[in-house]
């Protein structure tokens, strides 16, 4: 078969998963009526399967376009889901009166908060490129990003209460340790790897990664914040064990760009305006129908709640 010929199915299968191809790669070749899974006999489109990932939320969303990986997981919780929602269907388990009426109850909450999303939500060209600019130039302050320093660090354990032998056993090694760091042309990632007793950070050659002064604990903040890049430190006693840290790396404490933050704003902005115009319909609907409460009857519901 030409590869003209080939289905977009055939032809994205050879580079990645059928659910990563769907829903990545073949977005756009793919038809609406592919079928792409089937589960308990049921057939399952390409389009179905978009739709159910657009409404996922936007961080969701986001993680899922970038680890094939974890997008297979959320279409497989998917595909369960609609297992159970066949077999529900056909034990007419929907039909059941308490069920029924919970389905209603969620149905009228979903078509309300849709509603009110749509009667709430800015017009397309809010925030303008001047409001954004304005509520940038009056918080340019939060914007700020301190110094920040890349570290890594070989670490030897030694929880406080340890006996004496313990003790001095980890600082003879961590002393062992600071005296090859300290040679000419010593590795300190190859060091640490072989090393250090916080595996997952060995693995990394040591590196924990960036931090601001702020995020560091005092003991290892003291030393580090005055630490030459590529030096090493002598080593630190915290309660639980020994460190030898070295600076990889520093950032400077700068402020954010505009361009950097613009499109946050925006969404704060909408997020705004939408709570704003939402409350004002809320109010003007009230006013338009006020409400009748009888205070009696209310009060023997809740007595009866109890």
């Amino acid at each position: 078969m030409s590869e003209s010929k080939t289905r977009p199915l055939a032809r994205c299968s050879r580079a990645a998963t059928i659910v990563a191809f769907l829903l990545v790669a073949c977005s756009r070749s793919a038809a609406a009526t592919d079928v792409v899974a089937r589960v308990g006999g049921a057939d399952v489109t390409s389009d179905e399967l978009r739709t159910y990932v657009e409404t996922l939320g936007a961080q969701e969303q986001a993680a899922v376009a970038k680890d094939p990986a974890l997008l297979a997981q959320v279409v497989r919780a998917y595909l369960a889901r609609q297992a159970v929602l066949k077999e529900a269907r056909a034990k007419k388990w929907d039909q059941a009166p308490a069920v029924k009426a919970q389905l209603d109850r969620v149905r009228d909450q979903a078509l309300t908060e849709l509603y009110l999303q749509s009667v709430s939500r800015p017009p397309d060209a809010y925030p303008s490129a001047a409001e954004v600019q304005a509520v940038y130039d009056a918080n340019r302050a939060s914007f700020a990003v301190p110094r920040q320093l890349r570290v890594a660090q070989v670490f030897v354990a030694a929880g406080k209460g340890a006996d004496k032998q313990a003790e001095e056993k980890a600082r003879t090694r961590i002393g062992e340790l600071r005296k090859r760091l300290a040679q000419k042309g010593a590795d300190f990632a190859a060091i640490a790897r072989a090393e250090s007793d916080e595996k997952e950070a060995a693995r990394r050659g040591g590196e924990i990664g960036w931090l601001s002064e702020e995020q560091m604990v005092p003991g290892i903040r003291s030393t580090v914040v005055n630490l030459a890049k590529d030096v090493v430190s002598e080593p630190i006693r915290l309660d639980d064990g020994w460190h030898v840290v070295k600076v990889l790396e520093t950032r400077p404490a700068s402020t954010r760009s505009l361009a950097e933050v613009r499109d946050a704003i925006a969404a704060q902005l909408r997020a705004e305006r939408a709570k704003a115009n939402r409350q004002a319909y809320l109010s003007k609907l009230l006013e338009q129908s006020p409400p009748a409460i009888n205070e009696l009857a209310l009060s023997k519901v809740l007595t009866k709640a109890r």
